[in-house]
């Protein structure tokens, strides 16, 4: 399978390194001989080779700053412009990884119609083209008999995408709900832990959890734009921002995380998701539920369904190689799917 990979950060780099790390495995145990034959980024350059580029190369030169220190060869090109690269190259799967608009899903939601246009099935971390059009997409991909594949957008590699739209197949999912956005949540367990909130976000911005400008994390639209996926997966609505009641924790302070816990319970940045609609907002729950064990930068999420009662989810929402491997995951569904 012929790869093309927009965006070359965190996330690329760790689909990168999982693919030359377990190339062996892979190819044994499912048969899948992936390639990547084109890179783009925003600023630090583009590369094109049909037969493939060099995994250990490639991330020897991001790792010193520019796709353009890639050395030169035969065959490969360089330069360019990312829509000519999606429309013209030679490959099987378009695997987008850029960062986020939750304004208007631009520029990816561009790459995903280019992509779809000439051929190539879409795997993407991004939230904004599916909180933002994915019935439109869904649509688009149909009618060319290619696949959409997204479940690094809600929880990195936990696999809430797939639970929910394959695994829980022929149950009503009356509801889904859960912790979606680990910052916050480590925020809130080490305020629990005696920080105020204001030294729980300096150490969280120091670990890399969250941005020097939080406030997409604190604020809830994180969770939120993971509100709207859900909400048009799970129930064909085509909600905005407007149409969700998102609250985040900046008005959560010490004496609220003691009052609770002196009532057993223990702050949760909730959000929530039913075909009437959608929420984010901090709650107390009672320490014995097992959304309440879920500290630091862990997600979880709860699925309450007719047949099976609540399945609930927890692993990581975010990393380098748990992204990644959500990217390996629905690249093994789409071979799977199409042999």
């Amino acid at each position: 399978m012929r790869l093309l990979l927009i965006g070359f950060g965190t996330v690329g780099q760790g689909f990168a390194e999982i693919l030359r790390d377990k190339a062996p495995m892979l190819k044994e145990q499912y048969s899948l001989n992936a390639r990547i034959v084109g890179v783009a980024t925003g600023s630090r350059g583009v590369l094109y080779h049909p037969e493939g580029l060099d995994l250990d190369v490639l991330l020897d030169a991001i790792e010193r700053g520019t796709l353009n220190d890639y050395p030169e060869s035969e065959g490969l090109e360089k330069g360019f412009d990312t829509e000519t690269l999606i429309r013209e190259s030679v490959a099987d799967v378009l695997i987008e990884a850029s960062p986020t608009s939750l304004t208007d899903a631009q520029p990816a939601l561009s790459y995903f119609k280019v992509g779809l246009a000439s051929g190539k099935h879409i795997i993407t971390a991004n939230k904004g083209p599916l909180a933002l059009a994915y019935p439109e997409l869904k649509r688009l991909a149909e009618s060319k008999g290619l696949h959409l594949r997204f479940e690094a957008s809600v929880m990195a590699g936990t696999p809430a995408i797939a639970t929910g739209l394959e695994l829980l197949a022929g149950n009503t999912i009356e509801e889904a709900y859960g912790i979606f956005n680990g910052t916050t949540n480590y925020i809130l367990t080490q305020m629990e832990g005696g920080l105020s909130y204001d030294d729980a976000l300096a150490r969280a911005q120091k670990l890399g959890y969250a941005e020097t400008d939080p406030s997409g994390d604190v604020e809830g639209w994180d969770a939120a734009a993971k509100v709207l996926i859900l909400g048009t997966t799970l129930y064909g609505k085509q909600w905005s921002m407007d149409d969700l009641d998102v609250t985040g924790i900046t008005g959560i302070s010490q004496t609220d995380i003691e009052m609770a816990k002196q009532s057993g319970e223990r702050y949760k940045l909730i959000a929530r998701v039913t075909s009437e609609g959608g929420s984010v907002a901090p709650q107390r729950i009672r320490v014995t539920h097992p959304l309440a064990q879920v500290g630091g930068a862990t997600n979880a999420i709860t699925y309450k369904t007719d047949l099976m009662g609540d399945i609930t989810l927890i692993g990581a929402g975010a990393g380098r190689k748990e992204t990644g491997f959500a990217l390996l995951s629905d690249l093994l569904a789409i071979k799977r799917l199409t042999t």
